[in-house]
């Protein structure tokens, strides 16, 4: 490969390195970089078959054209030039994209047997999953190395897709992967409920085909640990960036949740177009919610004015629950139903306005975990004897 550094600009190069400041000229280097004297690793081949991927040094232009010159590649401090590509990270499309950066490192393995998939173990078993899509499709070798493989970390993986799902031309990349991750390694929690999230889907859903399949395509998923980053800026008192990821999770996913409102762990937002839960709702553990439900206020009152859902709930599509009301324990809403009064634990509501199968003195007791079983039309016919 052939470089060209004009005069200036290795004498730029003298003067900032004395300076100690982290710049470097601008390089014109052939889309071919393998063999640059740049390059901070040797090329990474991947074991996909047909498919052979090659990571080069980042934060380099690179021009479209092979560029020819006669001069000798002049030699040019490792320092000065590391210092340039560990601070620089380029949002342009025709740069080199930087490799994220994360304190939290993971043991390299190629093969997981027999993972528990707790922790770093479900991480694993999802870099598994994408090397096997990756021999199944290997015209989606790109995609799955810059969006899991090349990650160490489900931090750093999760920190990189959704900044890139929810930036645009004035809020960087970059610059909402470096936020997105200085919370994500900071609190164990969510990384805890992102794992219990993730096992929720595969184990509810039966569309889900794999742990990655849910991390890079169900923007429930997405939407909800979206959330979970908003929350700890909210519950930090940094709300105006809390409400401007809301706002970008509202426009990208269709999923509007108020940073303010407190999700547990072990959700599933099943499709989750239309979701709406308002500032002061709770949602327990173990929850599964479909699309178009609303968690919303009755318009009337302020302050804590939405709904409490509890452990094992399902809430079906298109429900509203309004108000500051209680949904115990295990209970299960049909869809369609208006929920404006409490239900009880272990019973099921369906209905505008919704009511109890069974009655109020006497309502039929579920037993089994409706957010677990996914069962959504269990004594349907002792609710109503409309039979289409």
């Amino acid at each position: 490969m052939n470089l060209s550094l004009s005069a200036s600009s290795s004498s730029l190069y003298s003067s900032l390195h004395s300076a100690s400041h982290c710049l470097a000229p601008l390089v014109s280097m052939s889309t071919n970089l393998v063999g640059s004297p740049f390059l901070l690793h040797p090329p990474i081949s991947m074991p996909f078959k047909n498919s052979t991927l090659t990571m080069a040094a980042t934060c380099v232009h690179t021009s479209r054209t092979e560029t020819t010159s006669s001069q000798t590649n002049p030699k040019i401090d490792d320092h000065v030039f590391g210092s340039y590509v560990r601070f620089c990270r380029p949002d342009l499309p025709d740069h080199v994209s930087c490799l994220p950066i994360t304190e939290k490192k993971s043991k390299p393995v190629s093969v997981v047997n027999s993972p528990d998939e707790k922790g770093d173990d479900l991480w694993l078993r999802m870099k598994d999953e994408a090397r096997s899509d990756v021999e199944q499709e290997p015209i989606l070798s790109n995609y799955y190395f810059s969006s899991i493989l090349s990650h160490d970390s489900m931090e750093s993986a999760l920190a990189n897709y959704l900044s890139l799902k929810l930036s645009n031309s004035t809020l960087p990349t970059g610059t909402l992967y470096d936020l997105f991750l200085g919370v994500l390694v900071e609190d164990k929690e969510i990384m805890l409920a992102v794992n219990d999230d993730l096992r929720a889907a595969k184990e509810r859903d039966p569309a889900c085909i794999s742990y990655v399949h849910c991390f890079l395509n169900f923007k429930g998923f997405l939407a909800c640990q979206a959330h979970r980053i908003a929350h700890n800026f909210w519950s930090n008192g940094r709300r105006i960036l809390a409400l401007l990821i809301q706002n970008r999770v509202s426009e990208v996913f269709a999923v509007d949740i108020h940073p303010g409102a407190k999700i547990g762990r072990g959700i599933m937002l099943d499709h989750a177009t239309g979701l709406v839960i308002g500032e002061t709702a709770v949602i327990g553990n173990n929850v599964s919610i479909l699309h178009n439900v609303t968690l919303g206020g009755t318009g009337k009152d302020s302050g804590d004015r939405h709904p409490k859902i509890g452990d094992g709930v399902l809430i079906g599509a298109g429900t509203c629950v309004l108000g500051n009301v209680r949904i115990e324990d295990g209970a299960k809403i049909g869809a369609g139903s208006v929920v404006l009064k409490p239900v009880p634990a272990r019973t099921t509501a369906v209905g505008n306005p919704a009511k109890l199968i069974g009655g109020k003195e006497n309502p039929v007791k579920l037993d089994k975990m409706p957010s677990l079983t996914m069962d959504q039309t269990s004594h349907i016919s002792e609710w109503s004897d409309y039979v289409i």
